[in-house]
């Protein structure tokens, strides 16, 4: 089964497009160093919940959007490598981050069901 790169960050409506060429810009590093797939959602109908919610999760300010992404690995190992390999890659070091990254949250998770 794959593994799962999950995402959720806060982003400023005027930041959308900056966001989407970031994502295109790091694909190809991603995809270079195993991953299978990468998703980015938009977000639309985040609601405010009882007691939590994505928006209290990366502390969204008034107007932020929440974006949703993941990445999608073979297994873990290839994502645990991936990870090492782009910390250490001076390409990332180039690739805009139109977002307050302190705010993002995100997790690997091993995939337990696929259809």
């Amino acid at each position: 089964m794959t593994y799962i790169s999950g995402f959720v960050t806060p982003v400023k409506p005027e930041n959308k497009d900056a966001y989407i060429e970031s994502a295109r810009m790091a694909w190809p590093l991603f995809q270079e160093f195993g991953a299978l797939a990468m998703n980015e959602g938009w977000g639309d109908n985040t609601p405010d919940g009882k007691v939590t919610d994505f928006r209290r999760a990366v502390q969204a300010e008034d107007g932020e959007i929440v974006v949703f992404s993941w990445v999608v690995w073979p297994d873990k190992a290839t994502a645990d490598a991936a990870e090492g390999k782009m910390m250490s890659d001076p390409r990332m070091e180039n690739l805009p981050m139109p977002f307050d990254g302190k705010r993002m949250i995100y997790g690997g998770f091993q995939t337990v069901f696929e259809a």
